[in-house]
């Protein structure tokens, strides 16, 4: 399934003029560690399959479980008998759309549906891929149209089932839930914007109108970690994009992404992204 493998990237071969790129995959062939730009889902349709990433994550599938990973994610696929569609897709036709940004949670590599966890969406997300599997395997005109018109459905449900939509805030009246909903969606967008300058807890549980330690309790259920490690998971998703520039050294990354020592970076990147700076650099320009 691999074609174009350098050290541990792959490069994606798109057919000419396509984003798109769906195989269903029957062969018996482990994939060894490698990352790619392009969203990976993966769903098997006969038997399991299983899916490791760095520091010992283990995904194992079961059939029509569904696996979102995101992009420059390291992960190893395990040879296994089966069935199983693996779709790949280039988000930049998306990139005009904003709310596709925080697709995935900044604590997780890759969401995971099971019909246990999301009984609401999963079979019609089940039923959805087996539809962007015929529609990109037929001659139809307009396939590949169809296909991303399927894929929006498909990322909308898996959005909208996420953890930020669902929160309940304890403590809160039924009437407040969705005004405190609104006020942490915009709170984790200013994160978002300001990742790389100096925000402490109190000057943005001031901003919100909240005691720290309100702050603090409200924030974890909302994100489902605590507000430094939200700050830090954003700072490095900042300073991946510098570490492409190979113009940009490691020490000028650190300092523009917010953090105040190059220590403190280099064990703040290793301990969410499993791997130096240094590391991830030289992964992306293999």
């Amino acid at each position: 399934m691999i074609k174009i493998l350098n050290g541990v990237r792959e490069t994606v071969s798109y057919d000419v003029s396509r984003t798109l790129k769906l195989f269903y995959n029957v062969e018996y062939e482990e994939y060894p560690f490698h990352w790619h730009t392009p969203i990976e889902v993966i769903m098997p349709v006969v038997a399991g399959y299983h899916v490791e990433l760095p520091s010992d994550v283990h995904y194992n599938m079961r059939e029509e479980d569904i696996l979102f990973l995101r992009p420059g994610v390291l992960h190893k696929i395990y040879a296994q008998e089966g069935e199983r569609i693996i779709f790949q897709f280039n988000m930049n036709i998306l990139n005009s759309l904003d709310e596709f940004d925080d697709f995935f949670p900044p604590s997780s590599p890759a969401i995971l549906l099971t019909p246990e966890d999301n009984p609401e969406i999963h079979e019609a997300c089940v039923n959805l891929m087996k539809q962007i599997k015929d529609e990109y395997l037929s001659t139809a005109p307009l396939k590949d149209a169809a296909v991303y018109g399927k894929l929006l459905q498909l990322l909308v449900l898996v959005n909208r089932n996420s953890h930020h939509t669902n929160v309940v805030f304890s403590d809160v009246k039924q009437s407040k839930q969705k005004e405190y909903l609104d006020k942490f969606v915009g709170v984790t967008d200013y994160i978002k914007q300001h990742c790389n300058e100096e925000i402490s807890l109190d000057d943005i549980a001031e901003m919100s109108g909240f005691s720290k330690f309100h702050f603090s309790r409200l924030f974890k259920e909302f994100t489902g970690i605590s507000y430094y490690k939200y700050l830090n998971q954003r700072r490095i998703e900042f300073a991946e994009q510098l570490l492409l520039d190979p113009e940009i050294n490691i020490t000028e990354a650190a300092v523009r992404s917010g953090f105040n020592s190059i220590s403190a970076f280099i064990r703040m990147f290793k301990q969410i992204k499993g791997c130096t700076p240094t590391e991830f650099r030289n992964m992306h320009t293999v």
